[in-house]
């Protein structure tokens, strides 16, 4: 029972329910339309035959052609029952002086035999004109005409009677309309095997979304929906998939943090512990150079918590803040804020991208500002350092690349791929210390303007590390003229 309510409710049957309902509604209009219409126009046609019973009877009240007109009620009657034969599903009555006189010879069913009939038949009869009816007699349902006769000179009074079967009349249509009930029907169950097929193929993807949902755990992120075609089902469960991606993605990111912020935070925690259990309190240089390292060490915590702080909201919609930002001008305030970083080394400016690009001014100022404080960490006092911006064009797509070159000792080459990594640091030659998460912050602004950060050695030494930005198509350049001195 449980199985069926959850049928019931289900978005299937209701998609079914629906579609059943409204073919059955237009099956049942049109039938019912249809056999309406053929009904009128078989009891039109029966109007229409005794319509024409009465001008034959006219026809022989007048004498017919060349014939002597009827002297007598009776004679009028016997000649009409002679000459006008019943048409198919019709049976005529001769009544005189209200009794059933005269019937023909061969008809279908009879009428004098049901007596309610012929009462209701003298009963209406008018004797000043035609009176038409339909009434429910033991032959069935009849559609009548009663026809008064008068004839000069003869007391006598009389009534022509004509009478259709309106049932069998009728039979041919009701059968063609039972066939077409049996039809529907038929093609409404076809239609529902169909459509409960169809709508099950349909929302198959619904119904693993919704099974791997519910199956989703933290521990669980690795289950897709195949996709296949082209419609909206199809994107739904393109969407999603790209949401578990997101979701996996974002996972893999908390628990990749939390187990190199645990493993960070580890050694300053250990070491400032076993500078305290090691303390000789009495001893006040002991004391203030433990001070003084546990500050140290506290402040570089501080530092490595800020930096994961601003790592975690690089995943979050509001964490960019675009604006139109003319590149040129951007390049040389990070020119002068790199030059009072460092005043140990000589910057030099080695090219500007004349553009106005929509971006986050203070984000891509952080992340190039990393660039430079990393290159003046990592090559000798007094060498040059060169910061630039370019547009590139390759295979039809623009990009901004913002650069910075030291001339120092460079990145081995093993470890170019991996240096934006998170607490990722280069040993081999340079002894550097930091929290390793710089660049990785460099990376993640990066991606956030969907662009990328990379790193190689040119000829001729040292590093050069780059941000690259893919600009749009709408991206206007600023005229020269602008840049006064270049």
């Amino acid at each position: 029972m449980a199985r069926w309510g959850e049928a019931l409710r289900s978005a299937r049957f209701r998609i079914l329910a629906s579609m059943l309902l409204v073919a059955a509604i237009g099956m049942t209009a049109a039938g019912l339309a249809a056999y309406l219409i053929q009904r009128e126009r078989v009891l039109a046609q029966i109007d229409d035959r005794l319509t024409m019973t009465v001008e034959g009877l006219q026809f022989i009240a007048d004498g017919g052609e060349g014939g002597v007109p009827p002297t007598t009620v009776l004679a009028f009657l016997s000649d009409a029952m002679q000459r006008v034969l019943p048409d198919h599903n019709e049976s005529t009555l001769g009544i005189i002086d209200g009794a059933a006189r005269l019937r023909p010879s061969s008809v279908e069913f009879d009428l004098d035999s049901d007596a309610a009939f012929v009462a209701r038949v003298i009963r209406e009869a008018d004797p000043a004109g035609v009176v038409r009816g339909t009434a429910d007699a033991e032959h069935g349902t009849l559609r009548y005409v009663i026809i008064p006769v008068a004839i000069e000179g003869d007391d006598s009074t009389g009534s022509y009677v004509s009478a259709y079967d309106l049932d069998a009349e009728l039979a041919e249509i009701n059968e063609a309309f039972r066939t077409y009930a049996w039809v529907a029907a038929g093609a409404l169950v076809i239609v529902g095997l169909v459509g409960w097929f169809v709508s099950g193929r349909l929302l198959r993807p619904i119904r693993l979304l919704r099974q791997t949902a519910s199956g989703i755990g933290e521990n669980d992120l690795e289950n897709r929906i195949p996709a296949t075609g082209n419609d909206d089902v199809s994107e739904l469960t393109r969407t999603f998939n790209a949401m578990l991606d997101r979701l996996q993605r974002s996972f893999d990111t908390q628990r990749r943090l939390l187990d190199d912020v645990s493993h960070e935070l580890r050694t300053p925690i250990t070491i400032v512990r076993g500078h305290l259990e090691l303390l000789d309190a009495e001893t006040p240089a002991e004391v203030d150079a433990t001070r003084e390292l546990a500050i140290d060490e506290l402040d570089r915590m501080n530092g490595l918590v800020d930096d994961i702080a601003l790592l975690a909201k690089t995943s979050r919609p509001d964490f960019l803040r675009r604006e139109p930002v003319e590149v040129a001008e951007l390049t040389d305030l990070v020119l002068a804020k790199a030059r009072a970083l460092s005043p140990d080394h000589e910057w030099t400016l080695a090219g500007s991208a004349h553009v106005v690009v929509e971006l986050d001014p203070a984000r891509i100022t952080q992340a190039w500002l990393q660039l430079a404080e990393n290159a003046a960490k990592y090559s000798p006092a007094g060498t040059a350092i060169s910061i630039g911006s370019v547009v590139n064009h390759d295979d039809g797509a623009a990009t901004l690349e913002l650069w910075v070159r030291d001339r120092g000792p460079g990145i081995p080459q093993d470890q170019l791929d991996w240096i934006f990594d998170r607490f990722a640091r280069v040993e081999v030659g340079r002894g550097v210390e930091g929290s390793g998460l710089g660049l990785s912050i460099v990376s993640a602004i990066a991606d956030a303007h969907g662009g990328r950060a990379y790193a190689r050695n040119p000829t001729g030494g040292g590093a050069r590390v780059a941000i690259a930005l893919p600009i749009a198509d709408d991206t206007w350049e600023v005229p020269d003229a602008a840049h006064p001195g270049r």
